[in-house]
């Protein structure tokens, strides 16, 4: 298993080739590159020209640190025609960015419209079409998470999705703190996905359903929001030994094509400590489910 470093708390502090060496100082031995402005932006064409990705390869290089996977954002799985279609040609581009830095391993989140499920779900497919065949060409792996605002957001319902794809080279991505969007069933999503499950985002979140809902306020009552966060590890309501011991039980920890990142978002005030403390607090849950 990979264990990477998440840099967007450091898209404000640093460039684009300053992530490597960042991640290094941080004692990460792996990156993994989120949606940024130079790259691969959210929901546009990717903007990283050959020289750039080059220029990337080689800083990974120099600091001696590997891309894990390379995350876009697209709406490929659009309602609108227009936009759909754009997204799977952004999504060639972002393939071949992939490809030519060496990576195996994309992670995205499913995208389209959560009152437009079915027809949303009808453009996944569509899309998946033109795309999977490429993807499979390329041997690449493409891991999808159910993300709160997605066409599908249930974490079972979403490996129902990734299943209808039938093709060994698309799996599902669990995120900690969408625990309490996905169902808070994390043993049992984890224990149905079995292999397909490659990529973990290690943050913690509030239980959203607490307090008989009424932990977050919004008015008028019944906007359709989807509230978390991406805390570090215990400054939520995530069950950590539940998580770590649902992963060592799939086998998960021990695999060489899984990546674990740590995604928190919430304290770029204090992100280097918390990419710290974040790194060490993973390990030790490692160890301890290994004891």
């Amino acid at each position: 298993m990979k264990i990477a470093l998440d840099p967007t708390p450091f898209h404000h502090s640093h460039s684009l080739l300053e992530f490597p060496r960042l991640a290094a100082d941080l004692g990460y031995e792996y990156l993994q590159l989120t949606p940024h402005a130079d790259f691969i932006p959210f929901f546009n064409h990717p903007k990283a020209d050959d020289e750039l990705v080059g220029q990337l390869k080689r800083a990974c290089k120099d600091a001696d640190v590997g891309i894990a996977s390379v995350l876009p954002v697209l709406r490929w799985s659009g309602p609108d025609e227009d936009a759909r279609e754009a997204a799977v040609r952004y999504w060639k581009r972002a393939i071949q960015i992939t490809v030519d830095l060496g990576v195996q391993t994309m992670n995205t989140e499913f995208s389209g419209r959560p009152e437009k499920a079915e027809e949303s779900e009808r453009a996944f497919y569509r899309s998946m079409e033109e795309l999977l065949p490429i993807i499979e060409r390329e041997g690449l792996d493409v891991l999808i998470d159910p993300h709160p605002d997605d066409f599908v957001e249930d974490g079972l319902a979403a490996l129902r999705v990734i299943r209808g794809v039938n093709s060994p080279n698309i799996g599902m991505v669990y995120v900690a703190s969408h625990t309490f969007h996905m169902g808070n069933r994390p043993l049992e999503i984890m224990r149905a996905a079995g292999d397909k499950l490659r990529l973990v985002h290690v943050s913690d979140t509030m239980d959203h359903h607490a307090s008989h809902g009424l932990r977050y306020i919004t008015n008028p009552p019944g906007n359709a929001v989807r509230v978390h966060q991406h805390l570090k590890i215990g400054d939520g309501d995530v069950n950590w030994d539940e998580f770590f011991g649902g992963l060592k039980g799939i086998g998960f920890l021990d695999k060489d094509n899984t990546v674990m990142v740590s995604s928190v978002f919430a304290e770029d005030d204090n992100a280097d400590e918390v990419s710290r403390y974040q790194l060490e607090t993973m390990h030790q849950y490692i160890r301890k489910v290994g004891e």
